[in-house]
């Protein structure tokens, strides 16, 4: 895969790349914090969930996903 950027455009205006892998997520250090964060009421992580699903029901929810209609759908087994 390649990448074209305007150099003069990205560092000429004080721009800086860096790079990560997945997000340079650590679940060992972030889920922990994430956890934490949620219980606090500090990141509101249920105003992402559209609607909660069945597990029948993937194939509908991603079909909506990908028209707009819902944000995130989640999986109640």
């Amino acid at each position: 895969m390649k990448l074209e950027l305007p150099l003069i455009d990205v560092f000429g205006r004080g721009g800086s790349l860096k790079s990560s892998w997945y997000g340079d997520c650590l679940p060992s250090r972030d889920f922990p914090m994430l956890i934490d964060l949620y219980l606090q009421g500090r990141l509101p992580l249920d105003a992402f969930v559209t609607e909660t699903i069945a597990l029948d029901d993937v194939e509908k929810a991603f079909e909506r996903m990908h028209g707009g209609d819902v944000l995130r759908s989640v999986v109640v087994l």
